[in-house]
């Protein structure tokens, strides 16, 4: 099973953080055609009688834009031996080169950002949205790294659900004693729950703030902890590299 969580909040906007090689959302759109290219690579490599995979893309929260979540139901496949044709396979195909960028610009469009609730993604639907028995279970995450809904702003001790520079900042995050702080005073993720030991996860577009040169391996010490601590044995943690450079990086993670 083959899931992708998008987050849609303002990182996606090209004019509040612009970039001049290329967009984060056009990033992201293309990061998704990579995994659905591999994704398609081992459908038509496996034998029919073997099939037993789904593919498809989730939101927390939902988007406000029917559309957008209309086109995400369309990106859902599930394939067995009784459904499988060549057909619905190069529709995976194609579907995922072009549908994923229109959903990106539809959410700019709309500029209405309602932020990233990926803790409570976590909490209440990884297990079953993300997890069957018997199979490889890949969660990819389209984030730049920070989680925050105002719905979902809990702290126990300095152990939080949510993460932004300016969090990294008030806690004095930005010094280069930075992990002596974080590990004596217990900074963190809260887990959001437990046993993800059959859930891999692959986390893609990490942007952190510039003017932190520790902003990078905060962020991957707070996600990779968290990962720890809710049992994800397989995971890896990649920065916002262009497509290109990119392709290899994630076909190695599904495919091998």
């Amino acid at each position: 099973m083959l899931v992708f969580l998008l987050d849609l909040s303002d990182r996606i906007d090209p004019k509040i953080y612009p970039n001049p090689t290329m967009d984060f959302y056009e990033r992201d759109a293309a990061y998704i055609q990579s995994v659905s290219d591999a994704f398609y690579f081992h459908l038509r490599s496996k034998k029919l009688r073997l099939m037993n995979d789904k593919i498809q893309i989730f939101f927390d929260p939902e988007p406000l834009n029917s559309n957008i979540n209309d086109m995400s139901e369309a990106l859902k496949y599930s394939f067995t031996r009784k459904t499988t044709t060549i057909d619905k396979i190069e529709q995976v195909k194609k579907t995922y080169s072009t549908t994923p960028i229109e959903i990106y610009k539809l959410a700019i469009e709309d500029n209405k950002y309602i932020g990233s609730d990926t803790w409570k993604f976590f909490k209440s639907k990884a297990s079953d949205y993300c997890m069957e028995e018997n199979h490889r279970n890949i969660l990819v995450i389209l984030t730049d790294g920070y989680i925050y809904h105002e719905n979902s702003k809990f702290k126990e001790g300095n152990e939080s659900t949510y993460l932004t520079s300016k969090t990294i900042r008030a806690n004095g995050l930005n010094t280069s004693k930075w992990e002596e702080k974080f590990n004596d005073d217990n900074y963190g993720f809260i887990p959001a729950t437990q046993g993800l030991d059959n859930l891999e996860v692959l986390v893609l577009g990490i942007n952190p703030d510039s003017k932190n040169p520790y902003e990078e391996d905060i962020i991957r010490k707070y996600w990779s902890e968290w990962f720890d601590a809710m049992g994800v044995e397989k995971y890896e943690i990649k920065t916002a590299g262009l497509p290109a450079n990119m392709d290899k990086v994630i076909k190695d993670f599904i495919l091998k």
